[in-house]
């Protein structure tokens, strides 16, 4: 297991760039848009480098890592605080019941309405693992490394953490709820518009969208169907997402319908079961199989790791977990069972 999750530098800039052009579109937080990249990988050295221990504006980019062959296969993202500098906008889907005596009957009819209800938030994003590293638990190191990363420096976050994702698009990148909703209002095609928020943020919507509620049965059957649904190759990410306590409260994305789901922070199962031990030794692992993360803001390291415990003094793990974590015996680490 010679991966390890570390926190990204400038010089991770070609590794970033090139997963991003294998995203296939969508996926705001990682724009194959080179400029796009160099920015917020500027904005995440500023994030690690920042002393106030309290929630802000910051974005912090972490990559999966082999340090021996000085290889990147993965990367993930973890925002302090969405809203900040421009309005996040979400659609909330609700249901309006009215009653007709003259016919008797009752009419249910579902709304869209454009809210800015998950301001505050903070926000993991930005996930992607290479194709060639799908198997063997590498894309649950990524995920989970964040709320370990949340967990080592909770001032830094807020009460409640949101997850968006990708939402239904065809083979040519189109996606069907855009088509019925905001591409009306847009004189742009979906990929043109998802490119222009990934660089330039989502500011522009708030001129040129309607304020006024949507009424779903107005929308074509192509975009009701993928409502709150996430691309295929995004169910996984859901499942484990729902695994850590996440779930969908009927919030979807403005531009291509995918579900956003939310967890109170403290509740997120990783950063609720997550515990401080200490490195008894180092030499031989164990049976216990477990992710251990230690370090500060840029010393921050994540790892999967088989463990053993020694009686009351803490966990024993070997040499090549030790190297991956820079730990020796005595050092605290977080951990928490697979």
């Amino acid at each position: 297991m010679s991966f390890r999750i570390r926190p990204a530098e400038p010089e991770d800039f070609d590794a970033i760039y090139e997963m991003a052009k294998l995203t296939g579109g969508g996926f705001t937080n990682l724009p194959a848009d080179k400029g796009t990249i160099v920015e917020k990988l500027a904005r995440s050295e500023e994030a690690f480098a920042k002393a106030e221990e309290r929630q802000g504006n910051d974005c912090y980019i972490f990559v999966l890592e082999d340090p021996q062959a000085n290889v990147i296969r993965g990367t993930c993202q973890v925002f302090g605080q969405v809203g900040v500098t421009q309005a996040f906008y979400s659609y909330h889907l609700s249901t309006l019941t009215q009653w007709s005596p003259e016919l008797g009957k009752t009419f249910r009819n579902q709304m869209l309405t454009l809210t800015t209800d998950l301001e505050g938030s903070s926000e993991v994003g930005g996930l992607f693992l290479h194709p060639a590293m799908r198997a063997g638990g590498w894309g649950m190191l990524l995920a989970r490394s964040r709320y370990l990363f949340i967990r080592q420096h909770r001032e830094r976050f807020g009460e409640r953490v949101l997850a968006e994702l990708r939402g239904v698009m065809d083979d040519a990148g189109n996606s069907p709820f855009w088509d019925a909703l905001a591409g009306r209002f847009f004189d742009m095609s979906f990929p043109e518009a998802d490119e222009f928020n990934a660089v330039h943020g989502t500011h522009f919507i708030a001129d040129l969208m309607p304020k006024t509620p949507i009424y779903v049965a107005l929308l074509p059957e192509s975009a009701k169907a993928v409502m709150g649904q996430p691309h295929p190759t995004g169910r996984a990410a859901l499942r484990m997402l729902e695994a850590e306590g996440f779930s969908f409260d009927r919030y979807i994305d403005i531009f291509d319908g995918g579900p956003t789901v939310v967890a109170k922070t403290d509740q997120v199962r990783t950063v609720r079961e997550s515990t401080e031990e200490v490195i008894a030794e180092v030499g031989e692992g164990g049976p216990m199989k477990m992710l251990l993360a230690t370090g500060r803001l840029k010393q921050f390291r994540a790892v999967m790791a088989e463990v053993r415990r020694v009686g009351t003094e803490g966990l024993a793990i070997d040499q090549q977990t030790a190297d991956l974590l820079e730990v020796k015996p005595g050092d605290a680490v977080l951990a928490v069972s697979r």
